[in-house]
């Protein structure tokens, strides 16, 4: 019986395909030269799966995600469909794939890497050594919670309406994620809500200080209201280690802190769970940035937030912590040489291509191994 892990690439649409690719290199390389014994396959999702299949993803893909050991995930989004219904949108193909695994702990990593100093939206002297820890819980709160929908009313004019909601038991989980991944840290966390006008978020302040209480008071807790939070993130962003949050929240506080790194374009994530009636971990890994269609195409998007996605999933879903430490060497080597994508480059900084920062970090692997 073999024992390879099972890895599902999804590229999805817009750039996904492209910034994929350079991944898949490096896997490649790892197999070859460093051993990792894995199963690929990959599918479709979002705009690429509603062309062929008429839907974003199909059960035969939610299939594969549960059945493999991690799913690494380009993304999706493309306005051929805005005018499609919205649960047949590309979007819905993350938002199924996170609901199906259960996945509700979304890691996302903001950490400047040095030669980057001058891309960040902020002073150097503000946001050098930045390095936070962002878990934003994912399958509860606005995104999901019911009732939702768009209605109309009596007078034939129409209302939306959307539901946050959190129960203790999908707080204590996402919590407990925060607290563990501050003991293999500096030992603080930060929770984030609203608790000052939402009762959800006064049941989260409630629920994490009393678990905080329990089981985790060598670990120093925080509260912050979500506003005030995103000031700090801009005033002050070295203060925070780990951040726990909700879903609404941990969406927008999380692409706030990619600016502090200097682009979208370099921030991966990792989203890990437990879905229902099983013990097995499900992953998904992922780059934050969007599926930016006005670039697609052009081999000048950014893959090193897809690159770093991989690391991440060697680290957390491979058991592969050198790997995954040799890739980010890796990228922060080819960065400190002065290669740039569009998104990362100052004026008047040469550019270069998806693939030619694809064969940059392949050739500082080589170099590194």
């Amino acid at each position: 019986m073999s024992t390879k892990q099972k890895i599902l690439l999804l590229p999805g649409d817009g750039i996904g395909p492209e910034i994929m690719e350079q991944a898949v290199r490096i896997i490649d390389w790892l197999k070859a030269e460093r051993g990792l014994d894995v199963d690929l396959s990959e599918d479709l999702v979002g705009g690429a799966s509603l062309a062929k299949h008429d839907v974003p993803i199909r059960d035969e893909v939610i299939a594969k995600a549960k059945a493999a050991d991690a799913v690494l995930f380009g993304s999706v989004g493309d306005p051929v469909w805005k005018d499609v219904p919205f649960d047949r949108r590309p979007e819905v193909a993350i938002l199924r794939l996170r609901k199906e695994l259960n996945l509700y702990a979304n890691l996302r990593p903001a950490k400047l890497f040095d030669p980057l100093l001058s891309a960040s939206a902020l002073k150097p002297d503000v946001v050098r050594g930045l390095d936070l820890m962002i878990v934003r819980e994912t399958v509860g709160g606005i995104y999901f919670g019911e009732p939702r929908g768009v209605e109309t009313l009596p007078d034939g004019t129409k209302r939306g309406v959307n539901t946050e909601v959190y129960t203790t038991a999908e707080i204590e989980r996402v919590a407990r994620v925060a607290f563990d991944l501050a003991r293999l840290r500096s030992g603080r966390v930060c929770s984030v809500e609203k608790g000052n006008v939402m009762e959800s978020g006064l049941l989260w302040r409630e629920v994490i200080t009393d678990l905080h209480r329990r089981d985790y008071s060598d670990v120093t807790l925080t509260h912050m209201l979500a506003d005030n939070c995103a000031m700090q993130l801009v005033r002050d962003p070295r203060q925070f280690d780990v951040m726990v949050t909700g879903n609404l929240f941990g969406d927008l506080l999380s692409d706030l802190a990619s600016m502090l790194t200097g682009s979208l374009g370099m921030l991966p994530s990792a989203t890990l769970g437990t879905p229902e009636g099983t013990d097995k971990q499900a992953a998904l890994y992922e780059p934050i940035h969007g599926s930016a269609p006005d670039i697609a195409g052009k081999g000048i998007a950014n893959p090193l937030a897809q690159i770093l996605s991989l690391a991440m999933m060697l680290r957390y879903s491979l058991d592969r912590g050198e790997d995954s430490e040799l890739i980010e060497q890796a990228v922060s080597n080819v960065l400190a040489s002065g290669l740039r994508t569009a998104d990362i480059a100052a004026a008047g900084e040469a550019r270069v291509s998806t693939a030619e920062m694809g064969a940059a970090v392949l050739k500082e692997l080589q170099k590194l191994a």
